[in-house]
């Protein structure tokens, strides 16, 4: 039977093709240390990644979204404690005043105490976080508060998404947390100014009743605090799980990958040599 030589050189090419392509892929592998590098590999692993690497970057975006809630929420309780310990001086200062011995030389020197604390808290109360004011609604860009106490905000609290279908409120509407302190702190003033002890019982009142809307409002950011640290356990718990099955997946065993490397690396060298000796041969060779 006669065998023309393109029909071996041709059987001879593609053979030395395949086990190039082979050796070549099990190099990639190797190299890459990736079980799947196209979609022709494993069309079902490659969904499975897919839809594993889209469940990370989720994940990673609630984490971000977390951290800032968490920055937000702490410096809100950070300066409603100070508000409320400012309250606390002012009340004890009431005290002081409202008595029978204090003459109105002294309440016009509290009256100074009283415009400081004033601006105290209005500077609380345009607390900031990055840039952003925490205490004006959604209108974050802005200070809430003018120098006089005016609320410049809105009444819709910013959010922030944790989860797919939850939001957590982590900026405050600054009318509904300070209410009307800014004026109850304007009445003592005057109130102390004019030598008005009246009036220094009636801011007493009102400052106690803003002590607990602050007390309350501090007690709602400690319980958002909270639940942002047990979303957080369970996200980072939830990241290890899909960065564990993505590895799974995805990853090669590289002792085995390194033993099929040596293998094809073998099956190679042994197709060069096969393919040179027959290159060598006549058509002579092939007659029978």
């Amino acid at each position: 039977m006669r065998i023309a030589n393109k029909i071996v050189y041709d059987m001879v090419k593609t053979n030395l093709e395949n086990t190039t392509k082979e050796l070549y892929q099990v190099q990639k592998v190797v190299a890459s240390g990736k079980r799947i590098t196209k979609l022709s590999d494993d069309p079902i692993g490659v969904t499975q990644v897919l839809n594993i690497k889209s469940s990370l970057a989720n994940i990673e975006q609630m984490g971000r979204n977390i951290t800032m809630g968490t920055s937000w929420l702490t410096a809100s309780e950070s300066a409603l404690s100070n508000v409320q310990d400012l309250i606390s001086e002012s009340k004890a200062l009431c005290v002081q005043m409202a008595t029978a011995t204090t003459g109105a030389e002294e309440r016009a020197t509290a009256a100074n105490t009283v415009q400081n604390t004033l601006e105290e808290i209005i500077s609380l109360a345009n607390t900031e976080v990055n840039g952003r004011y925490i205490f004006a609604g959604s209108e974050t860009d802005s200070p809430p508060f003018d120098e006089d106490g005016t609320y410049n905000g809105d009444n819709n609290p910013f959010k922030i998404k944790i989860g797919k279908d939850a939001t957590v409120a982590v900026g405050c509407d600054g009318e509904a947390v300070f209410g009307t302190i800014f004026e109850t702190l304007n009445d003592l003033k005057s109130a102390l100014e004019s030598n008005t002890i009246s009036g220094i019982e009636a801011a007493m009142d009102n400052l106690d009743s803003h002590f607990e809307r602050i007390s309350s409002q501090i007690s709602d950011i400690g319980s958002k605090i909270t639940r942002m640290e047990i979303k957080e356990r369970i996200y980072e718990d939830s990241d290890l799980y899909n960065t564990e099955r993505l590895s799974q997946i995805e990853d090669v065993d590289i002792a085995e990958a390194i033993i099929d490397l040596e293998s094809k690396e073998l099956a190679y060298q042994a197709c060069l040599a096969s393919s040179s000796r027959v290159m060598e041969l006549s058509l002579l060779d092939y007659l029978e």
